[in-house]
């Protein structure tokens, strides 16, 4: 369950609400002194107590005083934004990595060991790096209770660090609109205690390396569809989404349209890649074409036969 009552979860925090709280305070005490001065000059020179206008000169003083004082408030505020953002680009040495991938409409995290999840689980009191990746539009990777945000560019490097310093599950949103589903792009991550995630990862560890005989192939098969983001648009309980479910695939008969013709075609191991490598080749019936891009280029043959497999156990 997210936790909305805790949103102070990382050592981010007090930089980032303090430099929040000095330039909201000095906005809003800006904001009233010039009103009460503008209020005050109305009622103090209307037109039945000084009928005539008076020529004022300028005043050297008083030059000074509205240009020095503002520049200082604004260095101080520029201080405080410098500090919060080079803190939060100093990533210390043994941060631990994790390869966050954003797609249309979700994130993956891809940790040491190859495990591929959803929902990004990170031990307390530990600094984690994420190193971000956009594979389609511009993304923005956003964590309100870490004070942590970055955008996302296809083929540029970025990444975001923390140290969260409460247990608790916190909402993970894309801030930055990417499409039809934006809204959906939403995950979590999950803090735990640092002996909980030590045992999470070393039960979870290699789940899709290839030589890996012991490999748990619904885990396997799992992580894959995790890590392309297939879960954005596709279900296992045989609900409508973007895509056509999964469920029992694997000999289910289906009615696709083919260069524009309407044909029924078995779903064996020839339609899955196909499906994958040319999504608009056999397009489902009943489902927009060009929703889906092709991943030629970047599922491995090892990768594939995971999905496969995992497709069989789910028609058994």
């Amino acid at each position: 369950m997210i936790d909305k009552t805790t949103q102070n979860a990382s050592t981010f925090v007090s930089q980032v609400d303090s430099a929040f709280l000095f330039i909201f305070g000095v906005a809003l005490l800006f904001l009233f002194g010039i009103t009460a001065f503008l209020v005050y000059y109305i009622f103090r020179y209307r037109k039945s107590k000084n009928p005539e206008a008076t020529h004022i000169e300028g005043s050297t003083k008083l030059e000074i005083i509205w240009t020095v004082i503002p520049t200082i408030l604004v260095l101080v505020m520029f201080s405080y934004g410098w500090k919060g953002w080079k803190s939060q680009k100093e990533v210390p040495d043994d941060a631990m990595p994790v390869k966050v991938i954003a797609r249309m409409w979700s994130f993956a995290f891809e940790y040491e060991n190859g495990m591929v999840t959803d929902t990004l689980i990170v031990p307390k009191d530990r600094a984690v790096k994420l190193d971000l990746k956009a594979m389609d539009v511009i993304h923005s990777m956003y964590i309100p209770a870490f004070r942590v945000k970055q955008d996302m560019v296809p083929g540029k490097e970025s990444y975001i660090w923390f140290e969260s310093e409460k247990e608790g599950k916190y909402e993970v949103f894309c801030a930055e609109y990417c499409g039809l589903r934006h809204s959906y792009m939403m995950s979590a991550v999950k803090v735990v205690p640092e002996s909980d995630f030590d045992k999470w990862m070393e039960e979870n560890t290699v789940a899709v390396e290839e030589a890996n005989e012991g490999t748990n192939k619904r885990l396997a098969g799992v992580s894959v569809l995790r890590k392309y983001g297939c879960v954005a648009c596709h279900t296992v309980d045989g609900s409508k989404l973007v895509g056509p479910s999964y469920k029992g695939i694997i000999g289910s008969t289906r009615t696709v349209i083919t260069d524009g013709k309407e044909r029924e075609v078995v779903a064996d191991e020839e339609y899955i890649r196909r499906s994958i490598m040319d999504p608009n080749a056999d397009l489902v019936k009943g489902y927009d074409k060009g929703l889906m891009l092709s991943y030629k280029d970047q599922i491995t043959e090892n990768e594939m036969m995971h999905l496969i497999e995992y497709f069989q156990s789910l028609s058994e």
